[in-house]
């Protein structure tokens, strides 16, 4: 007896993804628009992969270090200098946050 497949098989002609394409596809990502009670945002998930510097996140105030999966989101029109690293649960939580000053 064989052993069980986990992987679908390829059809004829298929052609097989290749990983440096799934890479580019991760690392680049399509941008989200995303509206709250705090405005639109322009949303952009990093991969753990890509993420290769430390950040602040705005949200606790805490690093974000490399190799850590995150969001990042800045508004739609303007110059991007509100451009933000957010930790994804930061993010989800923002709207839900009291206002106080950032510690450091």
């Amino acid at each position: 007896m064989s052993p069980r497949r986990n992987a679908p098989r390829r059809k004829a002609g298929q052609r097989q993804e290749n990983a440096e394409d799934a890479l580019v596809l991760r690392v680049t990502g399509a941008e989200q628009r995303e509206t709250g009670p705090d405005g639109e945002w322009v949303l952009r998930r990093i991969s753990g992969a890509a993420a290769a510097k430390v950040y602040r996140c705005p949200g606790c105030a805490q690093d974000i270090p490399p190799g850590m999966a995150h969001v990042v989101a800045w508004r739609p029109y303007g110059d991007g200098a509100d451009r933000r690293h957010w930790h994804s649960s930061c993010w989800q939580r923002r709207t839900h946050r009291s206002a106080r000053p950032p510690r450091r």
